[in-house]
């Protein structure tokens, strides 16, 4: 440990010369403080490998190996559908499809996605007509193309 390989045997250097020192309450205090402050560290220390240990038994990534597998893979699908541009390809964000692709060879394979394109044009029209509109005549079917849906719900005006 580094505090009784180093700190102590520096602060307890010629403790002969200066030991009547450690019986007054103001020296007391100042040695406290260095080994308080060494007690917190390891403290802090050892509450972050039981974290990382609970990470690894409940089977929990750490989440900086997340969020590079997620941006790994958003880079990968983004240049694949053609929406990756190279301005600076090995400069801040838009080196990531550089690494990827460096470090395997999968990478600069495409995927079999498929562009989204929206289409806002109905595909439908609903068309409300009262009895009389259907009842023209035995065999006459009202003026609609395509498939007809009908309910006898009451119409509400």
């Amino acid at each position: 440990m580094l505090y009784v390989a180093i700190v102590r045997p520096t602060i307890s250097f010629a403790s002969l010369v200066w030991w009547p020192g450690c019986e007054t309450d103001s020296v007391k205090k100042r040695l406290s403080k260095v080994q308080i402050g060494m007690l917190r560290d390891n403290w802090e220390r050892f509450l972050r490998l039981l974290l990382v240990l609970w990470g690894a038994l409940t089977g929990l990534p750490p989440l900086d190996l997340v969020i590079q597998g997620k941006a790994r893979s958003v880079a990968h699908r983004l240049w694949s559908l053609g929406c990756w541009s190279y301005f600076h390809p090995n400069q801040g964000h838009s080196c990531i499809l550089m690494r990827l692709r460096k470090s395997d060879p999968i990478f600069n394979m495409g995927v079999g996605i498929m562009k989204p394109v929206f289409s806002l044009e109905p595909k439908y029209r609903v068309a409300t007509l009262i009895r009389e509109e259907w009842t023209r005549g035995p065999g006459t079917p009202p003026a609609v193309k395509g498939l007809v849906w009908f309910t006898n719900l009451p119409r509400t005006v």
